[in-house]
């Protein structure tokens, strides 16, 4: 069973700057590589969305068209983990952050953090 734990939400003036992480672990017949990666968000009172995805088969990356040119994902193959910074953060930008793993194919499945809460407020 994938686990993943997120990391490094908090608050802080638009303008600034977080690292979201994400350690995933419990594989047994597949990898890490495997998966496709992603960050979500889900602001207060609203639905989930996406934020940010690299793709498990050609490490194509995807990105929300409101934090293009702000935020970048990443991912550590060796340390299994996907990362997120965000820059110049807007209050809009306020949500819990989940990490979502999707795979292996042929028959994949949707894995789920507990999700981390980042608030951005002057």
């Amino acid at each position: 069973q994938v686990q993943l734990v997120e990391s490094g939400g908090g608050s802080v003036q638009p303008g600034g700057s977080l690292r979201l992480s994400c350690a995933a672990s419990g594989f047994t017949f597949d990898t890490f590589d495997d998966y496709a990666m992603s960050w979500q968000r889900q602001p207060l009172g609203g639905g989930r969305q996406s934020v940010a995805r690299i793709s498990a088969v050609d490490g194509r990356i995807e990105y929300a068209n409101s934090v293009k040119g702000r935020f970048t994902i990443s991912k550590d193959n060796v340390k299994n983990m996907v990362y997120l910074q965000m820059n110049n953060l807007k209050p809009e930008d306020s949500a819990v952050y989940y990490c979502n793993a999707w795979g292996p194919m042929p028959t994949p499945k949707d894995y789920w953090g507990q999700g981390t809460q980042v608030t951005v407020s002057s």
